[in-house]
């Protein structure tokens, strides 16, 4: 199955809360936004700026607030597009009238930097058991939830594993042995299969569904800009017509000149996305997400060497 939403009225909410959950609902200000997501294992990030709060709000968000939850789209499409941790708010002003209030964000950054474990796994346990050992201490640490693991073909271990240091880095590990990225998504963590997606209904993008100009092969991946869609999840599946993409030009090369291939075209339609860029001001005409997205066959984003006369 595939989705396509209706794309017109735009609507914005940002949430900043503090660690039991309350907070402040700043719907209605002029908010402009960037959030930037991938599949990598450092936290997403996302920036915003409000404009003209009263001057308490102002201070109560520095003060008291840790996390911030942005939710956008359009009134038929609308949903979650960043959550994580205040990292900075900093307030200032743009003109002799308008004032504002930045705020920097990470997406499980407080569980990134902080969240450690300790302890040992008996004999026989799964590279699965490391995972959830240490997702337990990111979520104590940072309130980063357990998300989508893809299943893990591994040998149980033969013996005990002492685990000790940050989560991380045997989330890392894990990952790596099972030919996967994990990356912290909206506050759960992720772990997906390189020649695998998440489940769930693929994206239609098309003109008549909110693409926006031509989607490009690049040595990146292929590049789409879109309508603002909160739908869009790294690791998720996008479908875009053949027709629809530019292809890349290859550099001219001599016989024998190992040159890069770019990723290919997906003959089904149906991509991965690897990377996404939500812009968005509600008094402005930034509304679009920017995406990166490789044939779901593929390893990587970066397509194989190989050389000019073959």
């Amino acid at each position: 199955m595939e989705t396509a939403r209706l794309q017109y009225i735009r609507r914005v909410n940002l949430f900043a809360t503090d660690s039991a959950g309350s907070g402040l609902d700043l719907e209605g200000l002029r908010i402009k936004f960037k959030v930037q997501k991938n599949d990598l294992q450092t936290p997403n990030n996302a920036e915003m700026t409000i404009y003209n709060m009263a001057p308490e709000t102002v201070q109560r968000i520095k003060k008291e607030f840790t996390r911030v939850i942005l939710q956008a789209g359009y009134d038929a499409n609308y949903g979650v597009i960043f959550d994580g941790n205040i990292k900075q708010a900093a307030e200032s002003r743009e003109s002799g009238t308008d004032t504002y209030l930045f705020i920097a964000a990470g997406d499980g950054d407080v569980a990134y930097n902080f969240a450690v474990v300790n302890g040992t796994l008996s004999a026989g346990s799964t590279q699965r058991d490391q995972i959830d050992f240490a997702g337990v201490s990111m979520r104590q640490t940072g309130g980063v939830q357990v998300g989508h693991i893809d299943t893990i073909d591994d040998q149980p271990l033969p013996r005990g594993k002492v685990m000790y240091g940050p989560a991380r880095d045997y989330v890392r590990q894990s990952a790596r042995t099972a030919g996967a990225s994990w990356s912290v998504q909206d506050g759960k963590l992720q772990v997906v299969k390189h020649t695998e997606i998440l489940p769930g209904e693929a994206v239609l993008l098309n003109s008549k569904t909110g693409l926006v100009g031509q989607p490009k092969q690049t040595e990146n991946g292929i590049e789409v800009r879109c309508l603002l869609n909160p739908m869009l999840r790294i690791g998720a599946r996008v479908k875009i017509d053949e027709k629809d993409i530019q292809r890349a030009l290859l550099p001219a090369t001599k016989p024998g000149e190992a040159v890069n291939t770019p990723p290919s075209i997906s003959k089904d339609g149906v991509y991965k996305v690897i990377a996404i860029d939500h812009t968005g001001d509600t008094h402005g005409n930034d509304w679009y997400s920017n995406l990166v997205c490789i044939d779901i066959d593929e390893t990587a984003p970066a397509g194989k060497k190989v050389k000019a006369n073959e």
